[in-house]
């Protein structure tokens, strides 16, 4: 194969999104596509590798297996080795645990599906996890493992039934991501059956460059492809957010415009010379390691701030991945590839050992629980709160809708049976107070869902079925026509800012006057947040959980702007406003732990869920 420049300055431009988007910075919005724009690249030069060496008649498998082992393993089990001890003393027993899991499957190619089964990529819980990008290697390393098999399988058939079969699989998985993009996004995101597609259009392109007969574009047309290729990168980076369903048809951008790049771009068109030069060249050299190392150091960093760390911060660590992308790329890849120095036996016995070493140290943190016993029993005591049972208290999958149910599960006790004329209608918050409402003012029915806040128009979060949940609710409101309606939510997600929150609130409530207008209709404001989690930021601030502590909370004032915004709309539609705000801080102080049934609990089991105890506090706060 010749070597292109293009090519690894195209690196650079799918590795640099990546990490700046992790960092948080708002304006990469669409940085998680440079794992696409990866995807991408690896079909084609995988393939490439492949149809070379079979044209030359010195493909093995063997071969093919120990360039993968080289290429991958000395790294990734340099970046393990050293998170060990930052783990052991930074994370909880929970996290300890989670990163023990990953251990094991990072090593066994399955980090996809681990992190498929635990955690959703966007979630903010998902940021804490320092493996967590590794989930792209496995996608990769399982596509490395089947689809050299099955390409040499059906080698026989000759190219264009082999075009013919990998056609029909693209399209296959195309439409599978498409369809699962909506109705199983976690799924859909982390899993090769619908990665495969963006690794099979890198493939087609390698076919194309090893025809003999491929047709010559002529310099205008790799001007303008190579050119269109780089806006469709460029939109999707800085267009594309978390909410863009993913990765279906919307991932058509981002890998077409890498695809144009590879297609078109020479080092005698405007865009091949921009992606050669030196210095993307060199980051895209040592992009690998830069992928590996930033995770971890944002990760980290993350668990032991009592803070959100600041863009200055994070920019810092990502300057940090860079440097230490370069030694891991000086001293740990090239040493491993050089056969001269370590040859094939000692690859793969240092790959068998890392393997067997990674995968006992991560069996021996899962069944010891994440070691427990680094923790006094008063800091376990506030830990333990991390795994709070909330489905009983919520009404979870009854009253309290999870992401995968739409309004035809909530149970008929979500209307009590003895009557109400109070409800409250929202999210996993409002689910969360629900409880302390109905402590405080008997009866109340309760319409709350994952994700879904209470207004009238607009499909919300990655929830699709929000509108036809609040369409029911709103409906049922109409029928019921409650004395009192509480309205109550995250209201400062991220997810509700770009759905123009305060203006659909104006909407429904307007609308719930024209068909109700004796109810009397409560905005309650949100709840105190708390980062990471109340449980870690308590284990910095309390010895031991032993009664009411009042703790200085970071996210107050930007949690006070909310309040009076919607105090402002509250006014304007000539309804109440209750400030959760006002009742449990003082101040910079928020109410961080409380006595409940006698004993001492913490007010939120997470940033800001509410517990039991903090649900039936906020409630007597509001309406003693």
């Amino acid at each position: 194969m010749n070597y292109r420049r293009e090519v690894d300055g195209l690196r650079a431009l799918a590795v640099l999104p990546v990490i700046f988007f992790h960092a948080g910075f708002q304006t990469f919005s669409g940085g998680f596509v440079g794992v696409d724009i990866f995807f991408v690249i690896s079909g084609y030069l995988i393939t490439s590798i492949i149809l070379t060496e079979k044209q030359a008649d010195t493909f093995t498998f063997m071969n093919f297996y120990e360039r993968r082992a080289r290429r991958i393993l000395p790294a990734l089990f340099t970046v393990m080795f050293v998170c060990l001890p930052f783990a052991w003393f930074w994370l909880f027993p929970s996290d300890l645990k989670s990163f023990s899991q990953s251990l094991v499957a990072v090593s066994g190619f399955a980090s996809n599906i681990l992190f498929w089964k635990t955690s959703s990529y966007f979630a903010t819980s998902a940021e804490l996890k320092p493996l967590l990008h590794t989930w792209s290697l496995a996608v990769e390393e399982q596509y490395y493992l089947f689809f050299p098999i099955f390409l040499i399988s059906i080698w026989r058939f000759g190219k264009y039934w082999i075009l013919a079969i990998f056609a029909l699989a693209t399209v296959i998985s195309l439409a599978g991501a498409q369809w699962g993009s909506v109705a199983m996004q976690s799924a859909t995101f982390y899993l090769l059956p619908t990665r495969g597609w963006e690794l099979l259009i890198g493939a087609f392109l390698a076919f194309y460059f090893s025809s003999k007969v491929k047709s010559q574009f002529n310099k205008v047309s790799n001007e303008v492809g190579s050119i269109i290729g780089l806006i469709l990168i460029a939109y999707a980076i800085f267009v594309f957010d978390k909410y863009t369903p993913f990765p279906g048809l919307y991932a058509l951008i981002p890998t077409i415009g890498t695809a144009l790049i590879i297609l078109c771009a020479t080092q005698q068109t405007y865009v091949g010379r921009l992606l050669g030069n030196n210095l993307l060249v060199g980051i895209g050299l040592i992009s690998y390691s830069a992928y590996l190392w930033h995770q971890p150091l944002f990760a980290f960093t993350k668990h032991i701030s009592i803070d959100e760390p600041s863009k200055f911060l994070m920019g810092v660590l990502a300057i940090v991945a860079m440097v230490l992308a370069y030694l891991s790329w000086k001293y740990v890849e090239k040493p491993f590839r050089d056969k001269k120095r370590i040859n094939r036996k000692e690859i793969f016995v240092f790959a068998v050992i890392g393997s067997v070493f990674f995968i006992s140290i991560g069996l021996i943190g899962h069944f010891n629980k994440g070691f427990e016993n680094r923790f006094s029993k008063e800091q376990l005591a506030i830990i333990a709160l991390e795994k709070y049972n909330y489905k009983n208290v919520y009404k979870f999958r009854s009253c309290f809708l999870d992401a995968n149910q739409d309004y035809s599960a909530f149970a008929k006790d979500c209307i009590p049976k003895n009557g109400s004329e109070i409800l409250i209608w929202g999210d996993s918050h409002a689910a969360a107070l629900a409880y302390g409402l109905q402590q405080q003012l008997g009866n109340i029915i309760q319409y709350t869902a994952s994700g879904c806040p209470p207004i009238k128009d607009g499909i919300f979060s990655r929830q699709a079925k929000c509108k036809a949940i609040n369409d029911f609710v709103l409906k049922e409101i109409n029928r019921l026509k409650p004395k009192q309606i509480f309205l109550h939510a995250n209201w400062s997600s991220d997810e509700y800012k770009n759905q123009d929150p305060l203006g659909n609130i104006h909407k429904t409530i307007q609308y719930i006057k024209s068909f109700s207008p004796s109810s009397l209709i409560y905005i309650i404001g949100p709840v105190p947040h708390w980062y990471p989690s109340l449980p870690k930021f308590a284990i910095n601030k309390l010895d031991k959980l032993d009664g009411e502590h009042f703790l200085q909370n970071s996210t107050i004032n930007d949690l006070a702007k909310i309040d009076y915004l919607l105090s402002n709309v509250a006014k304007q539609e000539e309804v109440s406003f209750l400030s959760a705000l006002n009742v449990l801080c003082r101040n910079k102080d928020c109410l961080a732990s409380t006595i409940y049934k006698n004993k001492p609990a913490l007010t939120a089991w997470d940033y800001g869920h509410l517990t039991e105890a903090g649900s039936v506090s906020l409630a007597q706060k509001i309406f003693n």
